[in-house]
């Protein structure tokens, strides 16, 4: 099991909680603010498996100016998360090739390696279906991955989690 409390002070964690709901609601409001400031035209359908900003932007008769304010500011935001998620995965990772036995570093390894995994396909297929839905016209990717996008890491991740489990191999 995980020790936490041994590892980090309650402070921090609150202060880490504080700011990832922070940011995640600062994020969001920068976009639902937009999207309301936004005039629409033309045909209310959108033809994705949910109705996110791209797909809401496409359907917008405001011009490109404001879709590309919103695709810079996502994306100084996606590149300040990732960055910070890439140091926080350097530090662990520094921190099990220095564990001195090898059996060690494998078992913290394999334990680290499904939440990785998750998070691999969650960025990949983010990245694809954000970058994807650019173009006015709406494909069949586009759709399989929104659905790849919203639907796999969230299943997968009780799943492979719940494999480390022994009570569960068995």
């Amino acid at each position: 099991p995980l020790h936490y409390e041994t590892v980090m002070n309650r402070g921090s964690c609150v202060q880490m909680v504080t700011a990832s709901w922070f940011s995640g609601c600062v994020y969001g409001s920068i976009h639902v603010a937009g999207i309301f400031s936004v005039n629409f035209c033309g045909p209310n359908s959108v033809l994705q498996f949910f109705c996110d900003i791209p797909s809401l932007l496409t359907l917008s008769c405001s011009g490109d100016i404001l879709e590309y304010a919103f695709i810079i500011a996502s994306c100084c935001f996606a590149f300040v998360c990732f960055t910070l998620m890439v140091v926080s995965y350097i530090y662990i990772f520094s921190a099990v090739l220095r564990i001195p036995s090898t059996q060690g570093r494998f078992k913290t390894f394999s334990t680290c390696m499904p939440h990785l995994c998750v998070v691999t396909l969650f960025l990949s297929s983010g990245f694809i279906a954000y970058l994807g839905s650019a173009s006015k016209s709406p494909s069949s990717l586009n759709l399989f991955m929104s659905v790849l996008y919203s639907l796999l890491p969230p299943t997968l991740n009780p799943v492979i989690y719940s494999l480390r489990n022994k009570d569960m191999k068995v």
